[in-house]
């Protein structure tokens, strides 16, 4: 490859990196070009599963700020561009990877945060996106303002306010009614209690019996 074309080449998954929510990287070693068009369909609208050559993927990474990413662009490569949902995505790469073993999840992207394959599996145990909205539209009490503004929110902030709802509630929930209190006793004297020393009564006032 010409360098112009390798620097285009690099240019070219760099904005990939940086234009999609989440990006995926695997291996696919083994796996059939009908597997890997299945694979593809299993992704969701939006997102896109391209075989990469890891050399120009290290330089791309590195331009993008995905120097974590290094480490993981051995062997044959390719990468799932997500730029739907990616909670979908992340279901559709794992049950795929659980029918077909030669696709092994190595890390990946998402936000702009690193994530372990251990962290993509745990994203494609979650709720779909828009469940999830749906749910805290839900405990936002009609509040449309509030809902309006969730469904421009990334994955990461929407999990963030999940976080807060859930502390609130539990903290609601954990705190008990403070009983009123009583009212603060008369100051006119009871039977129990000696009426204050006062002058000698006069004629218009009785003593007290």
């Amino acid at each position: 490859m010409a360098k112009p074309d390798k620097v285009g080449a690099v240019t070219e998954i760099a904005n990939r990196f940086q234009n999609s929510s989440a990006a995926v990287l695997t291996e696919y070693r083994g796996l059939t070009v009908a597997q890997l068009t299945t694979l593809r369909r299993s992704l969701g609208a939006g997102s896109t599963y391209a075989v990469v050559k890891n050399t120009l993927t290290k330089r791309a990474a590195r331009d993008a700020g995905f120097t974590e990413l290094e480490d993981l662009l051995t062997g044959p490569t390719a990468i799932a561009f997500i730029s739907g949902d990616p909670v979908a995505a992340a279901k559709g790469l794992r049950d795929f990877s659980r029918a077909n073993p030669l696709l092994v999840i190595k890390g990946g992207v998402l936000d702009g945060r690193p994530l372990s394959a251990a962290e993509i599996g745990r994203i494609a145990d979650l709720e779909s996106r828009e469940v999830l909205l749906a749910k805290l539209a839900g405990a936002m009490k009609g509040n449309l303002t509030k809902a309006a503004g969730l469904f421009q929110a990334t994955l990461s902030q929407v999990a963030r306010l999940v976080a807060a709802l859930v502390d609130k509630r539990s903290t609601q929930e954990g705190s008990l009614p403070v009983q009123d209190e009583p009212a603060p006793e008369s100051a006119e004297p009871t039977q129990d209690e000696p009426a204050p020393e006062s002058a000698e009564p006069t004629q218009d006032t009785a003593p007290i019996s």
